[in-house]
């Protein structure tokens, strides 16, 4: 027999199996190795500003409220973050402590990845880090997009689309119609204004049909109308 030919054959009967392609979602939705499914009730601490930081956290399910705090105490509002988001990302660029808090605002599930496995994972994993990359690029868009918000919109305008941001209305196919319990001095700091405000607007956008109270608040698309005029 040709050895040539003999070879080839004994190298393809070593050949290792394919390996299975990696499932970003179901990795997402389990614990494992370094990585540990979390549960918290409503209004619980997940870390506090100053705490440090090893932890990538992805939601599974519920609301999230990122805030941070300045040296004279005054509280802001950063995000509100739902399921799909992630949070506690500044500790794979260099942060040692965290730059702010995070709190959940409605009974919350958590995956908390260790910094390491996240790491490793971005590196071995292509569908999980192309899916990681774009939802940080969304997230930075997103940021852009409230400052612009803040800078040139007016408050009722700000309101409006807060809210719309809050039901996830052009994240997803069916949005939460139905917001999670938040209450409108949390409102009042995600959109720079006071809670009286935010009460005059609440109770406008309620006349108008856009929002409706019946066992929470119930957001409509028409709402969106306040967004788009000029």
């Amino acid at each position: 027999m040709d050895p040539i030919r003999k070879s080839s054959k004994a190298t393809a009967k070593k050949a290792p199996k394919n390996k299975p392609d990696f499932d970003a979602q179901a990795f997402l939705d389990s614990s494992g190795a370094a990585r540990r499914i979390v549960e918290y009730g409503r209004l619980e601490k997940v870390y506090a500003q100053g705490d440090h930081a090893t932890t990538v956290f992805y939601i599974q399910r519920g609301t999230v409220k990122l805030t941070t705090v300045n040296e004279v105490g005054k509280e802001a509002v950063v995000a509100m973050l739902g399921p799909g988001d992630f949070f506690g990302e500044g500790s794979m660029a260099g942060q040692l402590v965290r730059m702010g808090a995070a709190t959940t605002i409605t009974p919350t599930t958590l995956l908390a990845i260790e910094k390491k496995e996240m790491i490793r994972v971005l590196h071995a994993e292509h569908a999980f880090s192309d899916r990681f990359v774009a939802y940080m690029l969304a997230r930075n868009i997103r940021i852009e997009q409230d400052l612009v918000d803040q800078l040139f919109n007016s408050s009722e305008k700000r309101l409006a689309r807060t809210l719309l941001l809050l039901a996830q209305y052009g994240k997803q196919d069916k949005p939460q119609t139905k917001l999670p319990k938040i209450s409108q001095e949390t409102l009042a700091e995600m959109i720079g204004t006071t809670r009286s405000r935010v009460n005059f607007f609440m109770n406008k956008f309620r006349k108008l049909g856009f929002i409706r109270y019946n066992g929470g608040l119930h957001i409509d698309s028409s709402l969106l109308s306040v967004v788009l005029h000029e």
